[in-house]
């Protein structure tokens, strides 16, 4: 059923039809309207689960983590300084495999203190060991949850689905619901191999020494790789159901392009806008979104981006001291099999700076022009230039 839907409310909707039997979150802003929705769900008896306001983020993240673990599908979400104080417990989740789901509503960490949207909160748990889907829409993050439920319990690892604050949390758009009975057919019901039961006593997390941690990590980093074919074949799964299909990544003309622009998230509107204008002009340019930042999809991004003749990042968030995170990788990734195209970074919309399409096509006109690849170019500062070099 189609409704016209603020993106929060859609994202409650779609954790409902998933039927999580604990949620437990912390307020905080952009994510509040999703915990206040399905407070009020749980309230009305429209949703079969206990709600546990906790005392924080922390908290939050440990009850859902022991809720899992004894045995119940469980929901969270957060943002932000919040997302930071859960990341011990995250690492925790993740060393355990256990499936939990949570919606990081994207927002920039203090200090300055700023509530408006960009990456740096989940992109600073790239390396937690979650898997992290990043949307474009809000219909695709009611998609993307439902997805999330499946893809967590069938790999046993936890699913983090990065919703762009305001940019999506608020923002009022018309979305297809799916009916209860497809989620039911398509989401089996909540079953944990490992689950903790005092019959049969076993430790989950304990202790580990020298002589096995190395073994542990290494399995988890190839659950996580395999989890690549997993996203994938449940996507098309999830196509069948729905008639509507999601890949690693996102290809807007990107396969046949000189140039290609690589983004995560909601960006991908404003640059396809871009993209059309220049295609027009005659510009052999496409774009291409990462929606499955972890696991990397190393071999989309080879097949998309190895006849390309310059690719141009554009990515919300930096890693201090080095330069853009996704560019970075991107040129790791294409280099490993001897694919040496030019890159250049440019980092914009922090703190929820309007990415405006003259920015973004002002970005392509001096990209074009470069002999060198940039790296770190941080977009609209507020001097004379559109980007300006950050030495």
């Amino acid at each position: 059923m189609k409704k016209l839907l603020e993106g929060s409310r859609a994202i409650a909707e779609a954790v409902k039809l998933c039927r999580p039997q604990i949620v437990a979150a912390y307020p905080i802003t952009p994510q509040t309207h999703i915990i206040e929705n399905l407070a009020q769900m749980v309230a009305d008896g429209d949703l079969a689960a206990e709600f546990i306001n906790a005392e924080s983020e922390f908290a939050a993240a440990s009850i859902v983590l022991g809720a899992v673990a004894g045995g119940s599908r469980a929901f969270t979400a957060t943002a932000s300084q919040g997302l930071l104080l859960m990341t011990e417990v995250l690492y925790n989740i993740a060393g355990m495999r256990l499936p939990v789901v949570m919606v990081c509503a994207n927002r920039a960490v203090s200090a300055p203190i700023n509530i408006f949207s960009d990456h740096q909160d989940s992109m600073t748990m790239r390396d937690a060991g979650w898997i992290q889907l990043y949307v474009e829409s809000n219909q695709e993050a009611v998609d993307s949850i439902i997805q999330a439920y499946r893809i967590a319990e069938v790999c046993e690892l936890p699913v983090m689905v990065c919703v762009d604050g305001f940019f999506l949390t608020h923002t009022f758009e018309p979305v297809e619901i799916p009916e209860q009975t497809q989620v039911d057919d398509f989401l089996p019901p909540f079953h944990f191999e490992r689950t903790l039961n005092p019959s049969n006593p076993f430790t989950l997390g304990g202790g580990s020494e020298p002589d096995n941690y190395l073994e542990i990590r290494a399995q988890q980093q190839a659950a996580l790789i395999d989890a690549v074919n997993v996203i994938q074949a449940i996507g098309a799964d999830y196509a069948k159901l729905t008639g509507r299909a999601y890949e690693l990544v996102d290809s807007y003309f990107a396969e046949q392009a000189d140039t290609v622009l690589v983004v995560l998230g909601s960006t991908m509107g404003a640059v396809r806008e871009v993209i059309d204008s220049l295609r027009e002009q005659g510009q052999s340019v496409g774009v291409l979104r990462l929606r499955c930042f972890r696991p990397l999809p190393a071999q989309a991004l080879v097949e998309y981006l190895s006849a390309a003749k310059r690719i141009i990042v554009i990515e919300k968030a930096f890693s201090a001291g080095a330069g853009g995170i996704v560019a970075a990788e991107v040129r790791a990734v294409l280099q490993q099999v001897g694919v040496l195209i030019p890159i250049d970074s440019y980092i914009g919309g922090l703190g929820g700076r309007d990415l405006k399409l003259t920015i973004i096509e002002d970005v392509f006109h001096q990209s074009s022009l470069a002999k060198s690849t940039a790296d770190g170019v941080f977009l609209d500062l507020k001097q004379p230039g559109t980007a300006t070099k950050q030495e």
